[in-house]
């Protein structure tokens, strides 16, 4: 067990892809943990398949490395911010943190929320310009970015005095000055040493640890992941269990575990300042203090921002529901959304009128869309409805979340985008002429006008333009609509298999979200009208046979490449009319009301409703 003085909990917090996880890889190579010549893989704390396969951090993670005579334990935090209610629970496991800044993008919108919550918890910051290898690099211009940051969150004197150390995850190296390339991580280890400070609290008081995160293991249940605030913890040890409604419960310690590099390993004793994990407690959960039983003082749970964003999870009622996944009833859906709640502090599920819907309220598109993505992956098969902004209501006045938009474009395309982004009500903050024949524009949007403007941003861009968003306030509600989808969609008008013909006849009125061979159902959505009403279409047709040889039979006919829409790219879609069917298999649109003579006087009766007659 590491004496207090010689132990150092930091977080690494920065944007989405400023290069954290790299970061940490070679912290840990660097640290002496790994044998010569072994084989590791990139963003080795990256182990979740989702995770690999987009390159981002969803989950924290944790490890430890020793460094000389000090014990360092570093938290790795999701950098995306529909994850921020991840980064708030990690900061009250630490008193430091790395604010990784790239060389060359400077500040983007999670940074500031990031930074934010790091000089809320009072932590020591040491800033990391990353990626000072990149070609463009502006070191000096980053730095002063940062200071600006720091003074418009209001920082005070002691945390003005920043440390800054400049490093390139990629190659492995860091130093003290800009334009020095350093051999090795040795500067950024020697600054976590002499800028952050050993964890406060006494190991000699009674027990006391608040969980903020959770695992799970098939032979030892839950396991509880914090940091001890004060004394110690040993296996065996007889622990209070205080909730989060002041409830208590008493449990005790079958196994306690530490960190050492991407392992976990078994200890006989932990003190105040040590993250470790905690198995044995049966339905323990984050935000949980464990304490002595003869002073069970309860410590803060961590506050989290409420959601933004919600929409509606249901029971698939297509007619191919049942056919391809495991799970289909509502009580499973149940059982998986509440089981959610446990792990993700940031989510709410709200039961609804009917049993087989639930409201699942996330903090934006990609945190609701990762939630159903690992659903389908265990075999969940289900319907979401288009997502929604979450309204509130202050003093009479309803309140819309607004985010804050920082978008990198092409010169050329400048134009089109501010045109675009017009009637989404977005206000231009700033607009900076940045090198390489690009330009910076920040925005004030609506968060509803964002959602299914990405393939819209992609497409005026031609793929070039990056975009960044992240929750910045609530604010009044923007009058008008104007926000969904423009173009009106091809509607499957009966039950069949998609045929080469009947696609052939139809992908002139618009482009085709499905193949040859796929099968369809009436009111399932196979393509996008090329002109802003719905219209349904026979896309099982076929060519009839006769017994005389056309003159043009051998001639080739070739369709046209259809758009096959993602997870993400099928919720952004989204009509308030229609639902995302969701199977392990496939990822189908449809009409929320399949049958067309029924879709029409459901139409007729909303207009009526709306004309007050």
């Amino acid at each position: 067990m590491h004496p207090r003085e010689h132990i150092r909990n930091i977080a690494i917090i920065a944007h989405v892809d400023h290069g954290k996880t790299t970061l940490v890889d070679r912290l840990l190579q660097q640290s002496g943990l790994f044998r010569e010549g072994e084989t590791l893989q990139e963003r080795m704390l990256d182990s979740n398949d989702l995770e690999r396969e987009r390159g981002i951090t969803i989950l924290a993670k944790n490890t430890a490395v020793t460094y000389g005579d000090y014990r360092i334990n570093i938290v790795d935090t999701p950098g995306h911010a529909d994850f921020g209610g991840e980064v708030e629970r990690i900061l009250r496991m630490v008193d430091g943190a790395l604010l990784v800044v790239d060389a060359f993008e400077g500040c983007m919108p999670q940074t500031k929320f990031v930074l934010r919550k790091a000089l809320e918890h009072r932590l020591v910051p040491i800033v990391v310009v990353n990626k000072i290898d990149r070609p463009n690099a502006r070191p000096a211009e980053v730095v002063d970015e940062v200071l600006e940051l720091f003074i418009e969150l209001g920082a005070d004197d002691d945390q003005l005095d920043i440390p800054v150390v400049y490093a390139s995850g990629l190659e492995g190296f860091a130093s003290l000055e800009p334009d020095e390339r350093g051999t090795d991580m040795k500067p950024l280890f020697d600054a976590i040493v002499r800028h952050i400070p050993a964890p406060p609290g006494d190991p000699e008081e009674p027990a006391q640890l608040l969980v903020s995160l959770l695992d799970y293991n098939d032979y030892l249940g839950r396991i509880a992941i914090g940091r001890i605030h004060r004394g110690s913890l040993k296996p065996g040890q007889a622990v209070a269990v205080l909730a989060r409604d002041g409830g208590s419960r008493q449990a005790r310690i079958e196994k306690l575990f530490g960190f050492k590099g991407l392992n976990r390993i078994e200890i006989d004793e932990a003190g105040a300042g040590d993250i470790v994990a905690v198995a044995g407690i049966r339905d323990i959960n984050i935000g949980e203090t464990i304490a002595d039983p003869a002073r069970p003082d309860p410590l803060p749970a961590p506050k989290i921002e409420e959601p933004t964003l919600k929409m509606t999870f249901l029971v698939n009622n297509s007619p191919f529901a049942g056919r391809e996944g495991k799970y289909v009833t509502s009580r499973r859906l149940r059982e998986r959304l509440m089981k959610e709640l446990e792990t993700d502090v940031a989510l709410r599920v709200e039961e609804t009128d009917s049993l087989d819907a639930f409201i699942v309220s996330g903090r934006g598109e990609l945190h609701l869309g990762i939630l159903i993505e690992h659903m389908r992956r265990e075999g969940y098969e289900l319907q979401v409805s288009k997502p929604e902004v979450i309204v509130r209501e202050e003093n009479g006045v309803r309140l819309e979340p607004y985010e804050r938009l920082v978008i990198d474009v092409p010169d050329e395309s400048v134009g089109a985008v501010m045109e675009s982004l017009g009637p989404r009500k977005a206000e231009l903050v700033a607009m900076t002429q940045g090198e390489g024949g690009h330009t910076r524009l920040e925005y004030i949007v609506p968060s509803r006008g964002l959602i299914g403007w990405r393939t819209t941003f992609l497409t005026l861009t031609r793929g070039y333009g990056i975009m960044n968003h992240a929750f910045e306030r609530y604010g009044p509600l923007t009058p008008g609509e104007g926000f969904g989808r423009r173009q009106g969609v091809l509607i499957a008008s009966e039950s069949g298999t998609a045929t080469f013909y009947g696609m052939l006849s139809v992908e002139d009125r618009g482009v085709l979200f499905i193949e040859p061979g796929t099968e369809v159902y009436e009111g399932m959505i196979v393509g996008e009208h090329n002109r802003e009403t719905d219209i349904v279409v026979n896309v099982c047709k076929t060519k009839q046979l006769t017994n005389i040889r056309s003159s043009t039979k051998e001639e080739t006919v070739k369709l046209k490449t259809p758009r096959l829409l993602s997870l993400e790219a099928a919720l952004e879609y989204l009509n308030d009319d229609e639902y995302c069917e969701v199977t392990p298999k496939l990822i189908r649109l449809r009409k929320k009301i399949l049958n067309k003579s029924e879709r029409e006087r459901a139409e007729k009766h909303r207009k009526s409703a709306q004309a007050g007659v």
